[in-house]
């Protein structure tokens, strides 16, 4: 099912992911988040290879209990391109045309390299 994972103080929407049984069951008993990658057929824990954790603070579903709200406190930035946040392309004018809104706070070339 989908995780919405929010900034826990600020409200600000950090990233979108997917999780099941196992995932919630492993994020229960760790306190941080933890996912499963469809494309990698994987578990990951957030922040595993990084150190940008993500500390649970709680766990919501909606109303038919098919999606996560996870409201954390963000260690470091949420996106694996150097952003805190993944959203950070903003639709501009007409088509399809985009532009960055955040700034990079950490350079991922550094981060990854240790994988």
């Amino acid at each position: 099912m989908p995780a919405i994972v929010q900034d826990a103080k600020s409200g600000e929407v950090l990233m979108l992911a997917y999780v099941n049984r196992k995932a919630i069951q492993k994020m229960l008993s760790i306190g941080n988040t933890c996912f499963y990658s469809r494309s990698r057929n994987r578990y990951w824990i957030k922040g595993e290879t990084s150190g940008h954790i993500q500390r649970i603070r709680r766990i919501i579903t909606d109303c038919d209990r098919d999606t996560l709200l996870i409201q954390v406190e963000q260690k470091g930035g949420a996106c694996h391109l150097g952003y805190r946040s993944c959203f950070v392309h903003r639709m501009t004018g007409k088509g399809t045309k985009t532009r960055v809104i955040q700034k990079k706070i950490f350079d991922p070339k550094e981060v990854y390299q240790r994988c």
